[in-house]
């Protein structure tokens, strides 16, 4: 009977690479099920996306619904549910928030100025913005009017009822609030129209700012100041937000007054270069502006009373929007830049104003 030799040095051989055959596996299994929760993960954070929209004050109710029916029509065409967070306040002071640190993927704001400046302070917005969609970045526009109190005990009519003795007005401040900007511009163009001349228009404006008894920070501000506490004889508003008071407030305690001249206010909307970039929300930031120029957001945009800029979609609104005679900040200001420079830098007309009435 033929006897074998057992040997142990072969045998401790094959379970050392039967060990390292079972290790390798393990790790190789392991491996791949965390390439499968990273590609899950991934997949999972596709499927929602959220976006910041810095607005300003009076934009609150028309972008509330304007989200749901993006995020609808999104969430139909990619599969992709969008969460759009949102942040109000005067409109100098949102783009100060984004030039500070306020991480907007979109900022819709009351004029290109105050985009221009997030360009020239962080460099986060490409120069050329205004041209990335029709009508110079401006869906949808308005103007200043006159919100009275009920039967107008005042007997405003127009801008010379401003700036009469007893008459108190209420508007925020240019310094913070871009459409106090607006209706300071508005105010102007009247007294350089009427009377002549810029000297004659500066005089004009100081005598309606000495008659302004409270200066809020932003539009809904100023509206709290004269619906909720009851101040002030007058207030110089946004159109769609006179309206607003009208129709969720109490139609019964105030009028609107249209004046004979006013502004075209062209609020402007881009997306953020640098922050869009950064979190992969780029495509998502273009969609969410773009659609603001289909007729179905158009339509939006009227109902919550500002003017659509489709032409088409204007004209269903006839009946709402009275036509009257418009300045715009191009032609008569020339441009925002310079306006800005000029009437509301440091120490421009509006600070130089508000000195001289402060020594009175």
């Amino acid at each position: 009977m033929k006897k074998y030799r057992f040997d142990t040095l072969a045998v401790r051989r094959g379970l050392v690479s039967i060990t390292a055959l079972l290790l390798l596996s393990a790790f190789i299994l392991s491996f791949l099920a965390c390439e499968e929760k990273d590609v899950k993960k991934e997949k999972d954070i596709k499927k929602e996306v959220t976006l910041l929209n810095v607005s300003y004050d009076p934009t609150r109710e028309l972008y509330a619904e304007y989200n749901k029916v993006f995020a609808e029509y999104y969430k139909e065409k990619t599969g992709i549910t969008v969460k759009v967070n949102q942040s109000h306040a005067g409109s100098g002071g949102q783009a100060r928030s984004v030039i500070e640190g306020n991480e907007a993927d979109v900022v819709t704001l009351a004029l290109a100025f105050d985009i221009d400046a997030i360009v020239d302070a962080r460099k986060i917005i490409a120069p050329d913005w205004l041209t990335r969609f029709p009508h110079n970045s401006s869906p949808y526009t308005s103007t200043i009017v006159f919100l009275v109190r009920k039967g107008n005990p005042k007997n405003i009519k127009d801008w010379d009822d401003l700036v009469k003795e007893g008459v108190n007005v209420i508007t925020p401040d240019p310094k913070t609030s871009g459409g106090a900007r607006w209706n300071y511009l508005a105010a102007w163009a009247y007294g350089r129209k009427k009377y002549g001349g810029e000297d004659n228009a500066r005089d004009f404006v100081r005598k309606l700012y000495a008659n302004v008894s409270v200066l809020d920070p932003g539009a809904r501000g100023s509206t709290n100041t004269f619906v909720q506490r009851g101040l002030g004889d007058v207030l110089l508003a946004w159109e769609n937000e006179a309206y607003l008071i009208l129709k969720e407030l109490d139609a019964s305690n105030f009028d609107i007054v249209t004046p004979s001249l006013s502004i075209l206010a062209e609020p402007s909307v881009t997306y953020v270069d640098g922050i869009v970039d950064k979190r992969g929300t780029k495509d998502v930031a273009i969609d969410y502006l773009q659609y603001l120029y289909t007729a179905d957001a158009q339509r939006i945009i009227g109902k919550h009373y500002y003017r659509p800029s489709n032409p088409a979609i204007l004209a269903e609104f006839k009946d709402l929007f009275p036509a009257l005679e418009l300045v715009t900040i191009d032609k008569d200001f020339g441009g925002w830049r310079a306006a800005q420079n000029f009437h509301f830098g440091d120490n421009g007309i509006f600070d130089q104003i508000i000195t001289e009435l402060k020594k009175k």
